[in-house]
């Protein structure tokens, strides 16, 4: 009973080391910065992508900025999660082919682009009920085969398009459109890199 008593001290005693340790990530380098109004305030707001070259698996930074009337900037929102590390599996490691596309505001929305191997995917946020929710998914990828698949989601309103067309002659395969209703809607600083939640 003792020994019992003393392996599950030490097994709690390090499971509570491991929640505490974090690792200290040194994002030195901006990859990316765009301006525009997110939240209806005519004031230029700020979304800003930087990386930690230094770490193993070079991970990204997005930050959300606010613009406030004296000039200065509030943060408003940050993530680790929402962008894959250029290398998830090191530098030495396997290469899936996915990247960092871009970051863009337009009308009120932020947007993500990520590059796959054969294709794209977007994800579309617009500031309401006081955070950043997903409002719109977009993928369009290809299977090598001479067949893409598009796939358009609104969020909002829960409507989800997916087509699968020949790329070489735009013959219409299959077209499939269903309501999912996803509540609450996702918010960014939730969302993992290359979740596929919003795929088939």
């Amino acid at each position: 009973m003792k020994h019992l008593l003393l392996t599950l001290f030490t097994l709690t005693h390090l499971y509570s080391y491991t929640q505490t340790v974090t690792t200290n990530y040194n994002f030195n380098h901006k990859v990316m910065e765009v301006e525009g109004d997110l939240n209806k305030d005519s004031l230029p707001d700020k979304a800003i992508v930087t990386q930690d070259t230094l770490n193993e698996n070079a991970p990204y930074r997005l930050q959300v900025f606010f613009k406030e009337p004296n000039g200065k900037y509030k943060l408003i929102v940050t993530s680790t999660k929402i962008i894959e590390p250029q290398y998830p599996d090191g530098r030495g490691g396997y290469s899936t082919g996915n990247e960092f596309g871009e970051i863009s505001i337009n009308k009120g929305v932020l947007s993500l682009r990520f590059d796959l191997l054969r294709g794209n995917f977007e994800h579309k946020f617009r500031f309401q009920k006081g955070n950043f929710e997903l409002i719109g998914y977009s993928e369009v990828s290809s299977n090598g085969q001479g067949e893409m698949t598009t796939i358009d989601f609104n969020l909002s309103t829960g409507v989800r398009i997916e087509k699968l067309e020949r790329y070489d002659t735009d013959k219409l395969l299959s077209y499939k459109k269903k309501k999912i209703l996803i509540r609450p809607l996702p918010k960014l600083q939730d969302i993992k890199a290359m979740d596929n939640v919003f795929r088939p």
